[in-house]
């Protein structure tokens, strides 16, 4: 039966059904929670207290079993075994209706908004309306809407369409959905992976906000650095059981990291780094590239065997210039070379043509056919060496799986099989089968745009060393990424943008998150000079 469940001023008295003490206060229990698919365990006899008024870290590999376990809390997937109690009454397994009945709310990292609809009207979408004369009254309709925007500090007018929003007000749209709906708890997945610092920083104040006022957070990050800062719990998911749970201040950055994935990670050192020959010729070169303000005066030579890295803010002009390398956009000045020959690209297909290829930030809508399996996502790019009959247009299925298949072993790729649908896999094993998509097709140049975003630290130690093993085997790798760690842990060599220009070079030991960040600010009148750590810029 579904429960409908007090507003979260209302603490009722945890009692548990069985299985793990509850906490004094839990408000949502999980006893025993057990997920199979395909006689795989996703959830294994999982337990989780949740109480009002506090922010729980909800943290694991890819894989680890945290999107099942939220998918049951909504109501989208059924559990083999288990109980899940809210206010000491168990919540109806199976239905997504009896979920928000009982005062859950889930903002995915794929934010689900209408893009032409405003921002009122996504706000209220699925809710009850008032009407008149037969039409929606959105002034009366509105009030909860406006009192919950007013509550998470919107600003913008409500009746802005949601195309014309930033991320970080498309978040406080959904943050006021939920509260129009009276949600006592909101689970928040992946939350600033695509929001600058300072829009971080405004949406902890908010998630800490609502927990002063009684809603419980359940938060869903792989940014472990926020994720201590922020949460007053932590539970750690491994292999679909609970691993580890702490409080505030009784783990560190490495407790977190070892529970996560059962090991420390290696430390980078200096003698692992790759010190290109630069008397040989570049793999690929930059002269002179400018592109509409966002891209200025950029050179820059990519060398046979290393990681070449661009770090900056967002909006440094990073990710134009990896669009304009593979024939997403055309430069207004400048040229390119690859392999010392000039490359004049008119589209995307005559950048593949000549070897290059791009591995897209948002790799769920711009990488991946989610709905398609995981041997056509990765064959896509090469059909021409998988045809039955070469200049023929039937592709081989035996050869398909086979090349598959052995694509799959080498990355390591955790999938049931080749013909699995891949939006049924973790994010770090989707990005690996976006990399094993390039692998056969004549690779010379591979492009990552934040390769590791919302991928956990195991399998971003398993993405690197594809990365490693892609440059030393003389493919040029250009990688960007917002997180310094990663600059630091995977980078030969750093470049920092700031405002489309290159404001300094880090090699070897000069490569520390400090010097990146004092780099990501430097003054645009002092980049002529040396960069510290590294060459001049």
């Amino acid at each position: 039966m579904a429960c409908e469940v007090a507003p979260a001023r209302m603490v009722a008295e945890a009692t548990d059904p069985g299985g793990a003490p509850a906490s004094p206060g839990a408000w949502l229990q999980i006893r025993g929670l057990t997920k199979l698919f395909a006689g795989e365990l996703a959830l294994d006899s999982a337990d989780l207290d949740v109480e009002l008024g506090r922010v729980h870290g909800l943290v694991g590999a890819n894989g680890a079993g945290k999107s099942t376990l939220i998918r049951c809390l909504a109501g989208v997937t059924v559990p083999n075994r288990g109980s899940i109690t809210i206010a000491g009454q168990e919540l109806h397994k199976g239905s997504p209706q009896a979920s928000e009945r009982a005062g859950l709310a889930f903002i995915h990292q794929e934010l689900n908004l209408i893009p032409h609809f405003s921002a009122l009207q996504n706000m209220l979408l699925g809710a009850p309306k008032k009407t008149r004369f037969g039409l929606i009254d959105w002034r009366r309709s509105g009030v909860a809407a406006r009192a919950a925007a007013e509550r998470v500090g919107i600003r913008f007018p409500l009746e802005t369409r949601v195309a014309d929003l930033s991320v970080a007000e498309r978040w406080l749209v959904m943050i006021g959905k939920a509260l129009t709906r009276d949600a006592s708890m909101i689970a928040m997945d992946e939350p600033t992976a695509s929001l600058s610092g300072p829009e971080s920083e405004q949406l902890f104040a908010i998630i800490r906000d609502l927990a002063g006022q009684g809603v419980a957070i359940l938060y869903v990050s792989h940014r472990l650095e926020e994720v201590l800062d922020l949460c007053d719990r932590i539970t750690v998911l491994r292999d679909g059981r609970i691993a580890a749970e702490a409080d505030r201040g009784s783990i560190d950055k490495k407790g977190l990291v070892h529970a996560i994935i059962g090991h420390d990670v290696r430390p980078v050192r200096d003698t692992d780094r790759f010190a290109a020959d630069r008397s040989a010729a570049p793999v690929f070169s930059v002269r002179g590239l400018s592109w509409k303000d966002r891209v200025r005066d950029v050179s820059l030579d990519l060398y046979r065997g290393e990681v070449l890295a661009l770090g900056g803010l967002v909006g440094a002009g990073r990710t134009e210039l990896a669009h304009l390398a593979a024939g997403v956009a055309r430069p207004d000045g400048g040229h390119l070379e690859l392999h010392g020959r000039p490359l004049r690209l008119s589209s995307e297909a005559a950048a593949v043509a000549a070897g290059i290829a791009l591995v897209p930030e948002e790799r769920r809508s711009q990488g991946l056919m989610l709905q398609q399996s995981v041997g056509f996502n990765i064959n896509v790019a090469t059909l021409d060496r998988i045809l039955s009959v070469p200049g023929l247009p039937f592709v081989s299925g035996r050869k398909g799986r086979q090349q598959a298949d052995r694509l799959i072993g080498e990355l390591g790729i955790k999938t049931p099989s080749a013909a699995a649908k891949i939006g049924g896999l973790s994010g770090g094993n989707q990005q690996k089968a976006l990399i094993a998509r390039w692998l056969p097709a004549g690779l010379k140049l591979l492009i990552l745009d934040e390769p590791s975003r919302g991928v956990d630290v195991g399998a971003r130690e398993e993405i690197h060393a594809a990365i490693r093993a892609l440059a030393r085997s003389g493919v040029g790798v250009l990688v960007i990424s917002s997180d310094v760690e990663e600059l630091v842990l995977l980078a030969d060599r750093v470049l920092v943008m700031r405002e489309g220009r290159i404001t300094g070079e880090l090699t070897g030991a000069g490569i520390t998150e400090a010097a990146i960040i004092e780099l990501s600010y430097h003054d645009m009148q002092d980049a002529a000079g040396p960069a510290r750590g590294g060459e001049t810029a």
